[in-house]
């Protein structure tokens, strides 16, 4: 689509570009109005959460500034980011996430549900984790009991469009009433109906050594 042609559809959308090249393929700078979130860029720009989060690493996702200038990775750059993520050895004593080499502890079959920042969803807690900070893609809360909280995840075999495609850095960092044994609870971006469509999915995780 042409320069011209994207921006006209972006003003009908109430969204506001500065294009930083000229090329469709080029990084975009997304200036950021009052109903801005991460979730809705991944909509707009057909990318992952994450890929939008791992573009703009100093900005709080749960208090994007409106006027904020937020970095749009090109499909490249953002395929890379994901293949980043990947196992490192077919006998799951080792995974390769973001770069960086992880030892396994051990893995849990898991059943995993989702939920949202929503002041029902949380009570007196507010949109916050066990350890007082904010809600993010990759916060998980689990039963203290089975999964030790602050322990560092990577999770495969989810599907959801608000989640990294094939597999997450996670941090075990929440917990909640109704989640014991092997079940998890995957926090994700959006509304409460939103995450309802993730349902109850079985999940592999890799509990990751400190």
């Amino acid at each position: 689509m042409k320069k011209w042609a994207r921006t006209a559809v972006a003003a009908i959308a109430g969204i506001t570009i500065a294009w930083s090249a000229a090329s469709a393929d080029a990084a975009t700078t997304h200036i950021a109005s009052k109903t801005t979130t991460f979730w809705t860029l991944s909509q707009y720009y057909s990318l992952t959460v994450q890929q939008i989060a791992n573009a703009n690493p100093k900005v709080d996702a749960n208090n994007i500034a409106v006027g904020s200038r937020l970095a749009i990775p090109t499909p490249d750059t953002a395929k890379d980011n994901t293949a980043a993520m990947k196992m490192a050895s077919a006998n799951d004593q080792q995974l390769i996430a973001g770069g960086k080499a992880y030892d396994v502890a051990k893995t849990v079959q898991a059943t995993a549900t989702a939920y949202t920042a929503a002041a029902s969803e949380n009570g007196k807690w507010g949109a916050l984790d066990y350890f007082g900070n904010s809600l993010k893609v990759g916060t998980v809360a689990v039963d203290p009991n089975h999964i030790a909280l602050g322990t560092k995840l990577y999770i495969v075999g989810y599907d959801y469009d608000g989640l990294p495609v094939g597999g997450m850095l996670a941090s075990a960092s929440d917990m909640g009433s109704s989640i014991k044994g092997n079940r998890i609870d995957i926090f994700v971006p959006g509304t409460t109906v939103q995450a309802k469509s993730f349902g109850m999915q079985y999940v592999k995780v890799y509990v990751l050594k400190s």
